[in-house]
């Protein structure tokens, strides 16, 4: 395999840990390669994260000569061969040349190989199949640098082929095609994915998630889910996603893009749709309740309604949620501008703390019971009902006078 192109190399090739753990490997023989994400997002000009290096030596090898070198390496994927060595604050995974023997869903046994070719062969896309060597020659045996450039996105060889041996790659296609995609979507590879969509709901909720938020979280996602809701693949993945009308309008009013709003505003605004997605794609508990609260919310908010409205929502809601909330009216009605001007006067609205807790009541002598907390509700709505102007000491002559009317505290 011959160099294809050539780039300079960049900071995050040439910096100390890099360095470090290249030079740990060369000093066992062990040629190496940067391969996959590192690589394409280099030739793009996008930020890089996670670096991934590609070898023949085998995995054994690799942790012996890193050992050596006394960095730290963690066998994370031995039978596959990948080990990843850290050096703070990066994490390098280090997998060794493979070919798959045999593939059975997402698992497939594989022999280690000396051939860069065969390793490229088994990977998903092509752009996701180029190598970097540390001096900045690009090697690309399939193809993969002008369909990058192209904004292409496709499948290594037969694309059917490439799904049967992890489902999860229908939704890594239009992933890819919603951050990568800038030509007419591949054909081939939208037939499997439709072909084969089928197949989806034998992935686990964890993996669809994941996937699920990183094509929400793409610039504007949009075109690439019209396309899913044509292939019929978002009907097997979100059957509640019936329109992307509130997305689309949704996404210029974002002042940055959050995959779990945009999930909300695919959903009907209705707690059991947005319960049952939480459910299926097994969100965390923190996720549901806000996807859930974003669907159905525990206070409304009036786009039209004066400052006291405002941080009436703002005091019941909490500011995420509060703008969360914005953002999804202005999308449904259309009123960007008013949403912009709530939004950027939200920080002065929002209404301080509520003053007083149950030990306020205790001191007062109101002896511990249920009529502490009836006592402070009465005071809160009070309170609220003031537009929170009521100072600690007035909440407290409120909360007293209170308790003397109903005989918790003598007259």
């Amino acid at each position: 395999m011959n160099a294809a192109d050539r780039i300079a190399p960049q900071p995050w090739m040439t910096e100390p840990a890099t360095r470090a753990v290249l030079a740990a490997l060369a000093a066992g023989g062990a040629a190496t390669r940067f391969v996959g994400g590192c690589v394409r997002d280099a030739l793009l000009g996008r930020p890089i994260a996670d670096i991934d290096i590609a070898t023949p030596a085998p995995p054994e090898r690799v942790i012996a000569l890193l050992e050596a070198a006394r960095i730290k390496a963690v066998p994370t994927g031995i039978a596959h061969g990948t080990v990843t060595a850290v050096i703070a604050p990066r994490h390098f995974e280090i997998t060794t040349l493979r070919h798959d023997v045999e593939t059975f869903g997402r698992h497939a046994r594989v022999a280690f190989t000396e051939d860069w070719s065969a390793d490229a062969a088994r990977r998903d896309f092509t752009m996701n199949a180029l190598f970097l060597d540390a001096g900045g020659a690009i090697f690309d045996p399939v193809g993969g640098l002008d369909d990058l450039r192209a904004g292409r996105v496709r499948f290594v060889g037969d694309p059917a082929t490439r799904i049967r041996e992890d489902v999860l790659r229908i939704l890594r296609f239009y992933r890819f095609q919603a951050h990568y995609g800038r030509a007419e979507a591949d054909r081939a590879a939208r037939d499997a994915c439709m072909s084969l969509a089928h197949l989806l709901p034998t992935l686990s909720g964890e993996r669809v998630a994941a996937e699920t938020m990183k094509l929400l979280a793409a610039p504007d996602p949009v075109p690439t889910l019209s396309l899913m809701i044509e292939d019929g693949v978002l009907a097997s993945l979100l059957p509640e996603a019936a329109s992307l009308g509130r997305l689309a309008a949704l996404i210029p009013l974002e002042p940055e893009p959050d995959p779990l709003r945009r999930l909300a505003a695919l959903l009907p605004a209705a707690a059991p749709a947005a319960t049952a997605v939480a459910t299926r794609l097994r969100l965390s508990n923190a996720q549901r309740d806000r996807l859930v609260g974003l669907a159905a919310p525990p206070w409304p908010v009036e786009l039209a309604g004066d400052e006291r409205a405002q941080r009436r929502a703002l005091h019941r809601l909490g500011l995420s949620a509060y703008r969360d909330l914005v953002l999804l009216a202005a999308a449904e009605s259309g009123d960007g501008d008013r949403a912009g001007a709530l939004l950027r006067g939200a920080p002065a609205l929002m209404p301080p703390s509520f003053p007083l807790r149950g030990r306020d009541a205790e001191r007062l002598g109101i002896p511990t019971g249920p009529q502490i907390g009836r006592l402070l509700a009465a005071v809160l709505a009070w309170w609220e009902e003031g537009d929170y102007r009521a100072d600690r000491a007035a909440c407290l002559d409120r909360l007293a006078a209170l308790a003397r009317a109903e005989g918790v505290l003598p007259p």
